[in-house]
């Protein structure tokens, strides 16, 4: 796979690697821009008939942390291997409004073809590792954990759980496949909390944890007595929330989710859980602004 010339640097939580953007990434970028292009773009090939070479600088408009700069080099090598993308920043920083984030070259039809695709890419990521980092500095002083959800954008959900470590979260299961959560409507399903664990006892392999939503303290009860490994407190009060924790006394690692956001959680610290999950951090994020600047041909 091609790679970003010069300074290419890791980030403090590694970057998509190679192995994974090829299997997964790369089929997911040439999908977004087969959205944007099915036949040719009409405003690029009126102006430009051969390859013309050129440079574009990438601009930070605001003040956040990127994510995504693997992603918005690798939108251009898909459209023309040749195109170098020259990196002043790594993922994980925090950057400001004016800094020059990256240096594009090479074919502008291909520069001109792709600026929007690789731009909306490298907004939503670091717009979601801004949000993280801004949460994440809210729970300091807390034994808290931050992870996401399941609550992404379709087919984005490798880009934005990334986006999440970027700004210094965890995740939670990947899809459906990682692990057992068994939500009010298994539970409803199986005719209870404790008929639902068995079930899942019996059908699941021993090294696949369990994990139990649970909205009332009559649940939690029955959840712990059943033996599952995570309870998650689900929209309790403050006042629930703490009874619950002081009952399970370290019998399961406790999560709470429901309704937490940046304003909301710093209501939370002294719980007493381990885990808070939020799926604001990736559907209630706003992007970073950053934009593509300066084109022009260079010999």
């Amino acid at each position: 796979m091609p790679r970003a010339s010069a300074k290419k640097r890791r980030g403090r939580n590694a970057l998509i690697d190679d192995i994974t953007m090829n299997i997964r990434a790369d089929e997911l970028i040439r999908s977004a821009l087969a959205e944007d292009v099915t036949n040719e773009d009409v405003s690029t090939a009126c102006i430009l008939r051969e390859r013309t070479e050129g440079q574009a600088d990438l601009l930070c408009k605001q003040e956040g942390v990127i994510a995504g700069l693997p992603v918005f080099a690798r939108v251009f090598a898909l459209l023309d291997a040749q195109t170098k993308v020259t990196f002043f920043a790594k993922d994980g920083d925090r950057v400001k409004k004016g800094q020059k984030l990256a240096e594009v070259r090479g074919d502008m039809r291909a520069i001109l073809t792709g600026e929007r695709t690789a731009l909306n890419y490298l907004q939503r990521m670091s717009g979601i590792a801004t949000y993280t980092a801004n949460v994440v500095k809210l729970l300091e002083g807390s034994t808290l954990r931050l992870v996401d959800t399941r609550k992404t954008t379709p087919n984005m959900r490798i880009f934005e759980k990334y986006a999440v470590r970027v700004g210094g979260g965890g995740n939670h299961r990947y899809n459906l496949s990682d692990a057992i959560l068994l939500k009010d409507n298994h539970i409803g399903a199986a005719g209870g909390v404790k008929a639902a664990v068995a079930m899942a006892k019996a059908y699941a392999p021993f090294t696949m944890k369990i994990e139990v939503e649970t909205e009332t303290l009559d649940m939690v009860k029955d959840a712990v007595e059943a033996g599952a490994d995570i309870i998650m407190l689900d929209n309790m009060t403050h006042e629930q929330m703490k009874e619950a924790v002081e009952y399970i006394a370290h019998r399961a690692v406790v999560e709470i989710s429901g309704n937490v956001t940046a304003e909301s959680i710093a209501k939370i610290k002294d719980i007493g859980a381990d885990i808070v999950s939020s799926g604001a951090l990736t559907h209630s994020a706003p992007i970073l602004d950053v934009s593509l600047k300066n084109l022009h041909p260079v010999h």
